[in-house]
This record gives C-alpha cells, structure tokens and sequence, in this order.
C-alpha cells in the first residue's frame, strides 16, 4: 500500500496538539462492510453498508476496490455507464487505471493519484485498467467515494480534476507517529488540493503500531473513518477497528485513532480514510447511477440518457 509516502515524517508540516477544551467525538456505531463485486467482475467491500443516511449526508456510498493480486488477464474495471446528480472521487493507492468521459475529461492514475469527476448534469464515462497491465497482472486497490451535490448544483456543468499523488497535502501527526495525506477540504489549518462543490474533508492516514493520531475537526461536519488495513481503536473508550470496519462518529472537535501496538507483518500500520462534511439536508432519490431529489428527477434522468442527452461514447471507443 505505497500511495505517498515521505523517509522522514518529522520533516513534515505537523498537525496541531488538539486543545485543553477539545471535545473528543464518540463513537455511534462501528460496521464491518460486506464484500460485492463491481463493474465487469472486480471485488469491493461495500463501506457504507447499513448506516443510515442521516449519519453519511453528503456522501453517497463509498467501495473500497481491492485490495487484490490479479493474474495474467485478470484485471477488470467497468463499462460506459451514465452519472447525473453527484460526484465520483477515485483514490488510487496500487496499481493503474485509466479514465475517459464523454465530455471529454480523463486520464491515467496509479499510487497516490485521485480522479474526481463531477457529474452534474450528466455524462458518461469508463474506469479500466490499461491494456499493459491487464497482460501482466499485478495489484490493484483504491477506493471509489460518491459525494453528493445539493439540488441547485445537480444539473452543473460536467467537471474533472486530475489530482496527483505529489499534490497531496502531506502532514505529520504532532510527535511524528502518523502519515496524513491531505486529498480535498481543511484540517489543522492546512488545505488539501480538491476542489469540491460540498464543503467535505477527506484524507488518508497510516499510523505507525502503538502510535496516537487526533485530528481536529470542524464541529459542523459529520465524521466517519474506514480501515483501508491493519488493526487499532478508534474514540476514547477505544472501540476496537480492524480492515473493512467502519466507526460513525458523533459531535466533537476531535477524531482520535490508535494503532495496535501488534501489526500483521504484511500489514506494517493502521491505515484509514477518515472523511466528514456538512450535511446538505435534502431528500436523496438515489437508483443505480443517479442521485437525485425526487422520483421525477430520477425518471427524467433515465429518459435523457435513452435519448442520448448525457453524452455519446467517443467513436474510436466504441
């Protein structure tokens, strides 16, 4: 799990020591995500299983892709598909993948690098792994995140960010134990390079066996951490997480983590997502690749796909 990494953690701008009076936030509830299959065949743990979506507003759902070792021929990724209504952020952490849209946004990521399209008013595009590596094999892991877009925003121009593993905000926890790479929104005063139409923050944090991470956080945004791997504890009566569990947490202004002293020797750190945002509050009508307010918005949105209004596949795609 390369993603980005830096030889001295200690030569990083550091997080902030949280406040005498920081309020650290409590767990709701911890989940373990069950496992599916996406796109033409590719495994993913369905993260966001089973929480309501009081808890998740203003995300949609999110899968972590992988993590798995392909064969020769085996790599898989997913065919042209509509989006309307919302946005999909893809973080790389192994492997390669190859992105196009129709209207005409795209690109390859691999380690560290993120994809976030913004679908609006509607487009279609395709994720698949490139044709080197389908003939070689290799690993593949990364999540996919469905960020939702407010009812005056859903029918916004397409839009797409390319946002790469050196532009990612790299931050050290106060005493130089844990890793922070920064995607999109604010934490301890520093800014990640996302550009997003939600007020969200998300990041990636690997922390080192035994070591503490508190990060501060925005008393308006919700707050959720996903194991990518490894094993710890999560809030201050330490709710134990391990890989594919996800902790919802409650008001405060701190999100604190620890790693287990004990790490699997294949997997050396508790290594997270840890997001939140301000919720948008409205009613979501959400069917396969739409997200919506309303039933009408939701037919409306399958009527102009038929009739080829989000877009047509590039003819040397075809």
């Amino acid at each position: 799990m390369p993603a980005v990494t830096v030889a001295n953690p200690l030569a990083l701008p550091r997080l902030p020591e949280p406040a005498l009076d920081a309020r650290p936030r409590p767990v709701l509830a911890v989940t373990t995500a069950p496992s599916g299959v996406e796109g033409e065949g590719f495994p993913v743990r369905r993260a966001f299983a089973g929480v309501n979506q009081t808890y998740l507003d203003p995300f949609i759902m999110m899968d972590q892709m992988g993590e798995v070792e392909y064969a020769p021929g085996e790599p898989k990724g997913t065919p042209w598909h509509p989006h309307r209504g919302f946005e999909t952020v893809t973080y790389l952490l192994d492997g390669e993948f190859v992105h196009q849209d129709s209207a005409g946004g795209g690109g390859v990521i691999t380690d560290g690098d993120t994809q976030w399209m913004t679908a609006g008013s509607g487009l279609l595009h395709i994720e698949a792994p490139p044709e080197a590596l389908v003939t070689s094999g290799g690993l593949f892991h990364g999540i996919q995140l469905w960020v939702n877009l407010p009812s005056v925003q859903k029918m916004s121009d397409p839009r797409y960010q390319d946002i790469r593993a050196g532009d990612v905000k790299l931050l050290a926890s106060d005493d130089g134990g844990a890793l922070v790479r920064l995607i999109a929104g604010s934490v301890g005063g520093f800014d990640g390079p996302g550009i997003t139409h939600t007020p969200i923050t998300l990041l990636h944090a690997s922390v080192n066996p035994g070591a503490r991470l508190s990060l501060p956080w925005r008393k308006d945004y919700n707050a959720l951490v996903y194991v990518l791997s490894g094993s710890g504890s999560v809030g201050t009566d330490r709710r134990p997480i391990e890989t594919g569990r996800l902790a919802v947490l409650g008001a405060g202004d701190t999100i604190d983590l620890q790693a287990d002293t004990r790490q699997d020797s294949n997997k050396p750190n508790l290594e997270v997502i840890v997001l939140g945002g301000q919720p948008i509050g409205e009613e979501v009508a959400w069917y396969g690749p739409f997200v919506m307010n309303t039933h009408a918005e939701l037919a409306q949105a399958f009527d102009d796909f038929k009739a080829g209004r989000m877009g047509r596949i590039p003819a040397d795609r075809i």
